[in-house]
């Protein structure tokens, strides 16, 4: 019996949006450097068939139950007999199975993480920013990814001659991809970020790719019916409010595409990143307050129920208490390689739970120094169990595709996960320094996972077991590269390394005026 979190789901059938009937507009498809990027899709193209043996044909998925049709809207199957109506707070759409509430975002609201905002600083070095979102229905077994970013910002009107001349030809704009259900995926890019903004203290960020007629582009949050009136195309997001709308581009024929995606929900955090009676964690250590170590990454949101609805190519999923994450990345450019694991729908578990681990290959400074950081976080009951390797060890055994193993201890717990899909996955885009906003990664929301941690007896071995849990909804990623075969390691760090992170440094208490923060702290 799922037991994580309590979650309400329905799936509409197809429904008729005017803003979808729109007239098609032409876009150019030549993208930069178009040599090197058709080598990096075709790369990816083949990526996605690794490895060898085909997979068998998917498992038929339980759907949600139909919306059933109403005058002036849809009625959730379970509410056509007494329940409540529940009304979309847009006008423009129509009525969902539970409304999404909206509410501006407060200063110092509880669970933020540091590094919630944008930590651009305004000058021409090397920069990208990147945002993820996922939510996750148990009832029909999908998952919605929202995936923003936006690169060299300096440049909001794109590159001239003269900048190029001046600082070398770089990639720029804002991207937001979507990888949705049965894996699918929607792709909308511009290589201006004009009308990008970032809030420089908190996990608020926004895109307007086509305002509406004789509208201004908001250059900030704004109640959802103005946003509405002002983008025809875009996003908004908050840590408690997300919606927009987005066409694809035709840049990614290399996976299967849907045409036009559309969404509105509110979210309810429940994890940050630490215990949640407890002041919030720095993913990275208070080091992720320096350039050093690039580039850098903050889970802001292990864990929270979102109630919304999202349109899928003309299909409507409606949700109440869905599992919802977000994190984000940021610096010079992506690790070299990585792997990653996500999920926070389980069963066996008699509490909420949530689980991110990752690892990667990444630059240290500005010489050609590499080193292979890893991590497993957990949530649970309120808790948190942090492997990291300035307080224990982390192992992992990542396959080419198919197969995710990693194991850590610290001084009081030990943890294994093991995840594995038969899916093909989905070739997704990452901003790289090399080619811009091309495929670089692979993921899939289908995987099987097990999860064990254990208290840690005195002598190093498996205590008193915590947590015995499984899941066939883990989102599983590889990237970077070249992957030629499988990865293995366990995380070895400098002693010296190890004191310096380790230490409990609160960066943020440094600057108690948020004028004088860093930008992004």
């Amino acid at each position: 019996m799922r037991s994580t979190w309590p979650h309400h789901a329905f799936c509409a059938t197809r429904v008729h949006d005017a803003h979808e009937a729109a007239k098609p507009r032409a876009r150019p498809h030549g993208d930069r450097l178009a040599g090197l990027n058709k080598l990096l899709m075709n790369l990816a193209a083949a990526a996605a068939a690794v490895p060898g043996p085909t997979p068998p044909p998917r498992a038929a998925r339980p759907r949600c139950a139909r919306l059933l049709p109403r005058r002036g809207g849809l009625l959730p199957a379970r509410a056509a007999t007494g329940s409540a109506a529940y009304a979309s707070s847009s006008s423009s759409s129509p009525a969902a199975a539970a409304a999404p509430v909206y509410a501006p975002t407060q200063q110092d609201r509880p669970l933020r993480t540091p590094h919630s905002g944008y930590h651009y600083d305004g000058t021409a070095r090397p920069f990208f920013e990147g945002w993820y979102f996922k939510v996750a229905i148990p009832e029909c077994r999908q998952s919605f990814c929202f995936m923003y970013s936006v690169e060299n910002p300096l440049f909001r009107e794109g590159m001239s001659n003269f900048d190029k001349l001046v600082h070398g030809p770089r990639f720029t704009g804002v991207g937001a991809q979507i990888l949705g259900a049965d894996d699918k995926y929607i792709c909308q890019f511009s290589e201006k970020s004009n009308n990008f903004w970032g809030s420089r203290h908190e996990l608020m960020l926004g895109n307007t790719f086509i305002p509406n007629k004789d509208s201004t582009p908001p250059q900030g949050e704004v109640p959802p019916q103005e946003f509405s009136k002002r983008v025809l195309e875009g996003f908004q997001v908050t840590p408690i409010w997300h919606q927009g709308f987005i066409r694809d581009d035709g840049r990614s024929k290399y996976v299967p595409n849907v045409q036009t995606a559309r969404w509105e929900y509110s979210t309810r955090p429940v994890y940050g990143w630490g215990d949640v009676e407890s002041k919030q964690l720095s993913t990275a250590g208070w080091l992720a307050a320096f350039p050093f170590f690039e580039p850098h990454w903050q889970i802001c949101m292990a864990g929270g129920l979102s109630t919304g609805w999202i349109e899928w190519d003309g299909e409507r999923f409606e949700f109440e208490n869905a599992p919802s994450y977000s994190e984000k990345n940021w610096g010079g450019g992506f690790p070299r390689k990585w792997y990653w694991i996500q999920c926070n729908v389980f069963s066996g578990a008699s509490g909420e739970v949530s689980l991110t681990a990752a690892g990667g290959l990444r630059k240290i400074g500005l010489g050609d120094t590499y080193e292979s950081p890893s991590l497993i976080g957990i949530h649970y009951e309120g808790k948190f169990f942090e492997f990291v390797p300035w307080t224990g060890t982390v192992s992992w055994d990542i396959a080419l595709w198919g197969c995710w193993k990693m194991s850590g201890e610290n001084k009081t717990h030990l943890v294994e996960i093991e995840a594995t899909t038969t899916e093909p996955g989905t070739a997704l885009r990452a901003p790289t320094m090399e080619a811009g906003l091309v495929p670089a990664c692979k993921d899939t929301c289908y995987g099987d996972l097990k999860l064990q941690l254990w208290e840690k007896k005195y002598d190093g071995g498996k205590g008193k077991m915590i947590l015995d849990a499984t899941s066939n909804m883990a989102a599983l990623e590889v990237g970077g590269g070249p992957w030629f075969n499988g990865w293995k390691g366990t995380t070895v760090v400098n002693e010296v390394v190890n004191n310096i992170v380790g230490t409990p440094i609160d960066v943020e208490s440094l600057f108690p005026i948020p004028f004088l923060k860093p930008p992004g702290l």
